[in-house]
């Protein structure tokens, strides 16, 4: 049972939602989870959803699910490309995964108009500019 498991903080890890340019020179938004930790993350789950209003109108969107099988120390990996055309919803993003036999469970909240041009900050490990949220 879901009460029997024994959740630890987390700490080190970050997503992201940052812009890029591909080889066309169109820009495209992608989601990122950034592993800060001197350790590497095994069988990382990751679960998203958009939900709120448009135009007055209630919106939500399909559920998504992803499992990244190993993140590395010190790194990060792309978790679902994201159209600018959700940024009105709330975004959330549940993550979980192990280290060693532990697991570890939290989850991100992208509220709406948080990702606007003057909310960008340089994500160093990317080498994009993007929203940041620990």
């Amino acid at each position: 049972m879901k009460k029997d498991i024994e959740f630890h903080p987390v700490t080190g890890i970050k997503l992201a939602i940052a812009k890029s340019r591909n080889k066309a020179g169109i820009e495209e938004w992608n989601v990122y989870i950034i592993n800060r930790n001197l350790i590497e993350l095994e069988t990382v789950l990751i679960t998203s959803k958009g939900y709120g209003q448009i135009a007055g109108e209630e919106k939500k969107t399909s559920t998504l699910r992803h499992c990244i099988q190993k993140l590395e120390s010190e790194s990060y990996a792309i978790v679902e490309p994201i159209d600018p055309a959700v940024f009105q919803l709330t975004n959330e993003f549940w993550v979980s995964y192990y280290i060693l036999d532990q697991i570890f469970d939290k989850k991100f909240v992208f509220v709406p108009g948080a990702i606007e041009p003057s909310n960008l900050v340089k994500i160093p490990e990317l080498g994009l500019e993007g929203i940041l949220h620990s």
